[in-house]
């Protein structure tokens, strides 16, 4: 199984979310790995703020339904994506 990468615009910055092949949830930024969840729990979720213009923030959170999965993706806590994805 590959990893599945999925790439996210925010105003001139972007992340990515990507569920590697053993179901690990990763939040990238500027080719950075911010956070990582790798637990054995059945909804993996990972969360970080990204500076945008002038102290301006975004934060940003993704939660993994390992066993549905379902990737929701917020951004300041509105949905930007909520889907069933192959992993």
């Amino acid at each position: 199984m590959n990893s599945t990468e999925l790439e996210f615009e925010l105003e001139h910055k972007r992340f990515y979310v990507r569920i590697d092949a053993d179901h690990a949830l990763e939040l990238l930024v500027d080719n950075c790995v911010r956070k990582r969840d790798a637990t054995d729990s059945s909804v993996a979720y990972v969360w970080t703020n990204i500076e945008l213009n002038w102290e301006e923030h975004r934060y940003v959170e993704a939660r993994y339904s390992r066993a549905t999965q379902n990737l929701h993706v917020t951004v300041n806590r509105e949905t930007v994506f909520n889907e069933q994805i192959s992993a």
